[in-house]
């Protein structure tokens, strides 16, 4: 019989030897070999604990992980925005009356602004907060300091115009676009504007776009862009989208039959800043007749006119992406027209499939052999 002894090395490792030759573990040596128990437990604790520890943090940390990524981020802290917007802290609010009355440079600035929709709100009968110089501009009293009545008329007998002190007033030209925007929004999102509730994750926001951009405050009473001026506006930054519209084919928004604002609103909604849901949903306000539902439905197009057009300005025909033949041949085998005629067979394959397939996009009614053809 194989002799056999057992070593006892504390009260926490024991190692059996068989033959003193076949080292083998039963408690936390598990390389088998004759460790001190003090290195066993080392070696038990990185194999074993290190591993749990690892995981209990990482669960700890995966929660708080996500809530950082939906916490906003902004380019720079909340408060120094709001900073940026109240103006001097040592100045007073004045008043309209009092900034404009001592100073002829803004007379035609004060008229326009008196016939605006803002300007009317100046009313005490409007019922609607008061809005004025100082809410976009900040307190006045020291732009205004010194500025009398008396030295206005010297100045001008003089052929000089004094103007205020736009030092200490906001430097709103040097803000950043979001700071830009909240000074208007602040007040816009508060009244039944619904479509500027979208405007900070429009893709117009979120690419650094100010509302002065679009609207000049100062220009007119009118501060709506008027929607014959919205194509040449929009074209100072979409310059590709402008190119599209020289295609010999394209909708007449040059021509000024359709403006950018009857597909896309501009102020936020979808990734397309899209007026409409989906994309065929903007497209049939005008195209009408291609909404359906039909009966044999061209599936490929149901919902996304897109695949066929492009939806400014093409070199082909109907806004096509590529020429017929070549667009259907996309999705579709091509096919000779009655191969049974021996004519036809040597003849070329066709070159237009709408002059058979008329109804391409849809119809109500099979061929003759009762199978969706589009033909009528």
């Amino acid at each position: 019989m194989q002799s056999e002894r057992i070593v006892l090395k504390g009260a926490s490792e024991r190692i059996k030897i068989k033959d003193r030759k076949t080292p083998r573990v039963e408690s936390e040596n598990p390389s088998g070999w004759n460790l001190p128990a003090d290195k066993g437990r080392g070696v038990a604790f990185r194999r074993f604990l290190l591993p749990g520890v690892f995981l209990a943090l990482a669960a700890l940390l995966l929660p708080s992980g996500c809530e950082t990524l939906k916490t906003s981020k902004p380019l720079i802290p909340i408060k120094d925005y709001e900073k940026m917007l109240v103006g001097r802290f040592d100045a007073d609010y004045v008043g309209n009356a009092n900034c404009l009355r001592a100073c002829h440079y803004h007379d035609q600035i004060k008229k326009d602004f008196e016939a605006s929709t803002m300007g009317a709100q100046l009313s005490p009968k409007s019922g609607l907060p008061i809005v004025d110089c100082e809410s976009c501009h900040g307190p006045g009293s020291l732009a205004i300091k010194g500025l009398t009545r008396r030295k206005v008329k010297e100045a001008e007998a003089q052929g000089k115009i004094l103007s205020c002190n736009y030092k200490t007033l906001i430097d709103i030209k040097r803000l950043p676009p979001t700071a830009k925007s909240l000074i208007c929004l602040k007040c816009h999102t508060g009244n039944a504007t619904f479509n500027l509730h979208a405007w900070d994750t429009s893709p117009h926001a979120l690419n650094g776009v100010a509302c002065e951009d679009c609207h000049n405050i100062h220009h007119g009473p009118d501060l709506i862009v008027s929607p014959r001026d919205t194509a040449a506006m929009c074209f100072r930054c979409h310059q590709d989208v402008k190119s599209e519209f020289n295609q010999p084919s394209h909708h007449p928004v040059p021509e000024g039959k359709i403006f950018c604002t009857d597909c896309h609103d501009p102020h936020g909604g979808n990734p397309k800043l899209l007026r409409k849901p989906t994309i065929k949903a903007t497209c049939t306000q005008c195209h009408a007749d291609k909404e359906g539902p039909f009966i044999y439905e061209h599936a490929e197009n149901t919902e996304n006119c897109l695949i066929c057009h492009n939806q400014h300005g093409s070199p082909n025909n109907d806004l096509l992406k590529l020429r017929q033949p070549f667009l259907c041949l996309q999705c579709h085998e091509g096919h000779r027209i009655n191969p049974a005629d021996p004519l036809a067979r040597r003849a070329a394959l066709y070159t237009r499939c709408t002059d058979c397939h008329s109804q391409i996009h849809g119809s109500d009614l099979p061929p003759a052999s009762g199978e969706g053809w589009f033909t009528r």
